[in-house]
Order: C-alpha cells, then sequence, then structure tokens
C-alpha cells in the first residue's frame, strides 16, 4: 500500500465525514436544546433526497439548486413534527423520556412505511448533475467533485450556524432555553416557539446533507437507516448536546471509517467507527467535546 493510496483514501474518508457530521448537527442541536433525540432522523435525511430526486424529475433542478429548496421544506417538516408530536409527548406525567422515544420512533416507521407505499422500494438514483462523474485532481490526489461540493456546503453551513449560535439574539435564546427552559419564560421567551424553530433548524441542516447525498448516492426508503445509526454515534462520540463536537466527530468518523477500508474488507469497514467509539465510552463517557 503505497503513501498516494493513503492519502487517497483520507481524503474521502475526509470529505464523507464532512458530511457525516452535517447530518449529527442537526441532531446534536435538537438534543442539546431540549434533551429530547430524534429517533426519526435518518427518515428526514430520507426525506430530504427524495425531494431533491422529485425537484431533478419534475423541474430538471439540479441537486445543488434544489438544496436550499429542500432545507427550507425540511425546516417547515422539523418546525410541525415538534408542534404537532413533540411538544405534546414532553407533557407526559410519567416516562417523558419513553414517551418521547416512541414518538419519534414511531414517527419514523410511518415515515418509511409510506416512503414504500408512494415511492415503492425500487433503488433510484439522480443520473445526471452538474457534478456528477467529475473529479478534481490535487497535488496527485484525485478528489469527486459531488462529494467536494457537499464538504464545501457543509464547512459553510456548519459556520453559518455557528455565527447564528454565537452572535444572533435568535442563538442567544437558544442558548438561554438550553439551560433553563422554565425559566426563559420569565423574560418573554415563549420556549415552544423557540422549540419549534430548533427543531426546524436542526431538520433544515439533515435537509441539506440529504439534498447534496442524493447526487451521488441512491435514494430507496430504507437509506436513512445506516446513516442514522452513524449519526447517532458520532454525536456520542463528539458529546451529547455539543454541536462543535458533532462536526468534529463526524470528521473522526469519517477519517476512521476510511482507514479501517484499507486494512479491513470494505463489507467491514464500521467496525473501526464502532470500536473508536466504545474506547471513548470507557475512557470518556461525556464524549470528546461534552461537559456533561
Amino acid at each position: 500500500m503505497t503513501a498516494a493510496i493513503i492519502i487517497q483514501s483520507l481524503a474521502s474518508g475526509l470529505l464523507m465525514g464532512l458530511l457525516y457530521g452535517l447530518i449529527a448537527v442537526g441532531l446534536a442541536l435538537i438534543f442539546g436544546l431540549m434533551d429530547v433525540t430524534n429517533f426519526a432522523h435518518g427518515e428526514f435525511l430520507m426525506f430530504a433526497m427524495y425531494i431533491t430526486f422529485f425537484c431533478f424529475s419534475f423541474f430538471a433542478l439540479d441537486p445543488l439548486l434544489s438544496a436550499p429548496i429542500t432545507a427550507a421544506v425540511l425546516f417547515a417538516f422539523g418546525a410541525m413534527v415538534y408542534m404537532l408530536i413533540v411538544r405534546f409527548a414532553m407533557r407526559a406525567k410519567t416516562n417523558v423520556g419513553m414517551v418521547q422515544i416512541f414518538a419519534t420512533f414511531g414517527l419514523a416507521i410511518v415515515m418509511r412505511g409510506l416512503a414504500q407505499l408512494f415511492f415503492t422500494p425500487d433503488y433510484r438514483s439522480i443520473p445526471t448533475t452538474w457534478l456528477g462523474g467529475k473529479t478534481i485532481s490535487f497535488a496527485g490526489i484525485y478528489l469527486p467533485a459531488p462529494q467536494l461540493a457537499g464538504g464545501a456546503v457543509s464547512i459553510l453551513a456548519f459556520a453559518l450556524l455557528w455565527v447564528l449560535i454565537k452572535r444572533t439574539d435568535f442563538g442567544k435564546a437558544l442558548e438561554a432555553t438550553r439551560e433553563d427552559a422554565g425559566a426563559v419564560a420569565l423574560v418573554g421567551i415563549d420556549r415552544n416557539k423557540v422549540f419549534a424553530l430548533g427543531w426546524g433548524l436542526g431538520s433544515a441542516l439533515v435537509g441539506l446533507a440529504g439534498a447534496i447525498m442524493a447526487s451521488f448516492f441512491y435514494i430507496y426508503p430504507d437509506v436513512g437507516a445506516s446513516f442514522a445509526l452513524i449519526a447517532y454515534v458520532t454525536v456520542a462520540l463528539g458529546g451529547f448536546g455539543s454541536v462543535f463536537g458533532a462536526f468534529a466527530g463526524g470528521i473522526v468518523v469519517g477519517l476512521v471509517e476510511a482507514t479501517t477500508a484499507m486494512v479491513l474488507p470494505p463489507s467491514l469497514k464500521s467496525v473501526g467507527i464502532y470500536a473508536v467509539y466504545l474506547l471513548v465510552v470507557f475512557f470518556r463517557p461525556r464524549g470528546l467535546f461534552g461537559s456533561i
């Protein structure tokens, strides 16, 4: 195995890691805001990929053009899910955690079933895109243009999210609500509105990731399951509730996956991810960047 092959694999792993990070950031944002794990997160990704596919099929919109549309639809969908499902699940008098888990898990089953009913279990793909089949050579390393664009979009989206959280009044409201959801009502902040916007924002991020991934990945009703599992591991690896930790964890997961694929058969590339996760759980249970 030559140095060029190793660098090529790590570069590919880095690009996928950036997308993993973008998917996980939405999950971490929702968990950090209200201590609720969205077990339908993978189905949100699947929904976003189908939206991108049909935007191309009916309107000939390239995934890069339809990405803002997909993110906007997912934002509205995420806010609606909070208002119609999660808000009532949080009012449970007993076993609140279990009620929230079953509410989002049930939503995942319903979404997957509806996708199989209306879209059939067939694998679909977007045959031609602006960047499809193109590569960019840098210092002898060949980077697929769709993944490179996805990495760039992930970095830009995370940077904008960071500015939103740290530099705006809405970001301050998010932080305050996360610290004490009951006390913020005393200063005139509607916590249900903040929660709904938080769910919308987290869903929009996974929608953006889904739009990019639709340009180079097969689209089918179960596509979100494997990526959701990676997202859960990524959030736990980076630290529950840490947005930066989720993004950094995604990069670590991508690099570990690429490294494992060089040592073990490709079908076992996930082994390295879960091995690193277990090591972190044993020696740093709060995650690499967690503070709890």
